[in-house]
């Protein structure tokens, strides 16, 4: 599907993507603006893609007995609105309308509990690698329809939010090309000034 096809529906779905629902969302607070977009990375277990982990851990099927790095992961209960994975292929767990669980503590710009008023993108892959043109091409289509549905203004890393706990996605993210297709997304500012590209 091309990135001029996608589209948000009116229950908060891309159409066009695969869907598996995540029971790990709620209630955004009322008259929340859904205005920014987080950016993160994960491989499950670490290094590792195309398997079936990631779905699993945010459906709360993951069996964390089956890898040493699954250990810690048993009592979370997380999730993110997309992952896109190596392939391009965008997999959506929770609508776009409602809250997922992917940012934690966090800020931006003053704002805290980003979860509130933010859309969380997971790209497959590890903070020290690059990323696939596919995923290029998949994210850019995807904040393409975002940004049409809703007054997205502004795109962050996890590592920007929440600074103390998060490195994702990492230096191998090649921010310039997102920015270079989507001229109405601005990056978030540094606490210290000057912009963060």
């Amino acid at each position: 599907m091309s990135a001029k096809a996608q589209a948000i529906d009116g229950e908060g779905w891309l159409l066009g993507a695969r869907r598996v629902q995540s029971p790990n969302f709620d209630d955004r607070p009322l008259h929340a603006s859904i205005d920014l977009l987080v950016v993160h990375s994960i491989s499950l277990p670490p290094g590792e893609f195309g398997g079936n982990a990631i779905l699993e851990l945010f459906t709360n099927t993951l069996d964390c007995s089956s890898h040493p790095a699954f250990e810690d992961l048993a009592p979370l209960r997380v999730s993110a609105h997309f992952l896109i994975r190596r392939d391009g292929e965008t997999v959506q767990f929770v609508s776009c309308l409602k809250r997922a669980w992917h940012a934690g503590v966090s800020a931006f710009e003053g704002r805290e509990r980003c979860n509130d008023f933010s859309v969380g993108i997971e790209l497959e892959g590890i903070d020290s690698d690059i990323f696939t043109n596919a995923q290029y091409d998949a994210l850019i289509g995807v904040s393409a329809a975002l940004t049409a549905r809703f007054p997205i203004f502004a795109v962050a890393a996890h590592s920007e939010i929440a600074p103390s706990r998060k490195t994702d996605p990492g230096p191998g993210f090649d921010w310039q090309k997102l920015l270079d297709s989507a001229p109405t997304l601005r990056r978030m500012r540094s606490p210290l000034g000057g912009a963060k590209s």
